[in-house]
């Protein structure tokens, strides 16, 4: 199994992969280490696939039903025995956090943007869904200190999360969680080179995310039709979580290593491979305590 992992100062105990398509038992078109069970693959080789992630990370993957929105579920060991967190779409949300040992935030993907967080003395692990949608949230009165973020969506819900963990005892150890404290890592996404938008998602980012438009290039459109625009998903992640305080970023740079639509032998898209082949697989980003 191909597992690319994060190149980002993480303490030791934090582990984190990100699935390819390669090392599982699905046929085509989810060929071959196919994650999801919604995507009209065979329901047993998908569990031959979630089985053979869970062995090759030591942790258990928590699958959630993401819905492209900015709940945020907390995982505890108590639930992942009781059954709650692991099975077919036992909890709806679009990111997950824990402090429990030897459980794994579990992202599926297949052109969203991935995002892992931790903090510098790996006292949580979370993970996030960060699609267009749930990036830019909804319409609300959340600012940042210099005013750059004005709407809502999954990465700051996850960071309010963390502020909850502040002064409490993990170990029997007080800490206090800032945003300095932060790290954070963008997985393999759609790239700028392919992710075409319509005016109105453009439109919507200008309208709740300062410097949103740099991240926006206009396409050329026949006389008479509506404008579009190829979009830079990472980009906008990274001027979101810098707007929440949030420095220490790794990962994608939106170059087109890193681009699940021209990268078709490494990554499943969504994108590229539904219309065409009617469907595709999905990847997993998971962080977890080991």
């Amino acid at each position: 199994m191909n597992l690319l992992q994060p190149d980002w100062p993480a303490p030791g105990h934090v582990h984190a992969a990100f699935s390819t398509r390669a090392g599982g038992v699905s046929n085509a078109p989810f060929d071959s280490l196919n994650l999801g069970d919604h995507v009209r693959d065979d329901p047993q080789a998908v569990a031959s696939n979630r089985a053979l992630l869970q062995q090759a990370i030591g942790a258990q993957p928590v699958f959630l039903k993401q819905v492209h929105g900015w709940d945020v579920a907390r995982i505890g060991v108590a639930d992942v025995a009781a059954g709650k967190a692991v099975g077919t779409g036992a909890l709806v949300a679009d990111a997950c956090v824990t402090q429990a040992r030897g459980v794994a935030c579990t992202m599926m993907v297949a052109d969203c943007l991935p995002v892992l967080f931790t903090d510098r003395a790996g006292s949580f692990v979370a993970a996030a869904h960060a699609g267009w949608r749930g990036l830019l949230g909804s319409e609300c009165t959340v600012t940042s200190a210099g005013g750059a973020v004005a709407s809502h969506g999954v990465l700051e819900a996850v960071t309010q999360v963390f502020r909850q963990f502040s002064d409490v005892d993990i170990n029997k150890l007080a800490i206090k969680i800032g945003a300095n404290d932060i790290l954070a890592w963008l997985g393999p996404c759609i790239g700028p080179q392919h992710f075409e938008v319509g005016d109105e998602v453009r439109a919507a980012f200008v309208a709740g995310q300062a410097g949103a438009a740099s991240h926006f290039q206009a396409m050329a459109a026949p006389a008479g039709q509506a404008p579009k625009f190829l979009a830079n998903l990472p980009g906008l992640a990274r001027d979101r979580l810098r707007a929440l305080g949030i420095s220490q970023i790794y990962g994608n740079d939106s170059s087109p290593p890193w681009c699940t639509v021209s990268q078709s032998s490494q990554f499943f898209s969504h994108r590229r491979d539904a219309a065409r082949l009617g469907s595709t697989g999905r990847m997993a980003a998971c962080i977890w305590l080991a």
